[in-house]
């Protein structure tokens, strides 16, 4: 938690948001969140408090609490728009950025591969049983 106790409040909860940002950009088109990839995010929230770096246990933990709220909640206020939407996510994004930066590199670097993990996670939602039977290893140009 001491990588998160220097942080105000208003930073904190936007770090908080964080996996939700990325992971409706991960699933942006132009109808917004669709379930598949928001339940695919929400088990992954999940699982993340359970298999995240050590350094980043604390965090996953308070993310977990909110994050099928804040997921929803941020869907709905998004506009609907891909062009509009993805703008609307990486100008979130990029005050996240200025938050890690006031943080420990190291921990920031933890952040970015996590955050990371969550985008190819959500962003790979819709592949099929099928195509991990066939293909059980990614191959380049074929299953990523």
């Amino acid at each position: 938690m001491k990588h998160l106790e220097n942080l105000s409040q208003f930073e904190l909860e936007l770090l908080l948001k964080f996996p939700v940002y990325i992971s409706l950009l991960a699933a942006n088109n132009n109808e917004g969140l669709d379930e598949t990839k928001k339940e695919a995010a929400i088990k992954f929230s999940h699982v993340k408090t359970f298999s995240c770096n050590p350094k980043l246990h604390d965090f996953y933990q308070l993310v977990d609490k909110n994050f099928e709220e804040s997921i929803t909640k941020l869907d709905n206020e998004l506009p609907k728009g891909r062009k509009e939407r993805e703008l609307a996510i990486r100008e979130q994004l990029a005050k996240l950025e200025l938050i890690l930066q006031k943080m420990d590199k190291e921990y920031a670097a933890k952040m970015h591969r996590s955050m990371t993990s969550f985008k190819n996670h959500v962003s790979k939602a819709h592949q099929n049983v099928l195509e991990y039977f066939v293909f059980p290893i990614p191959i380049k140009g074929l299953t990523d």
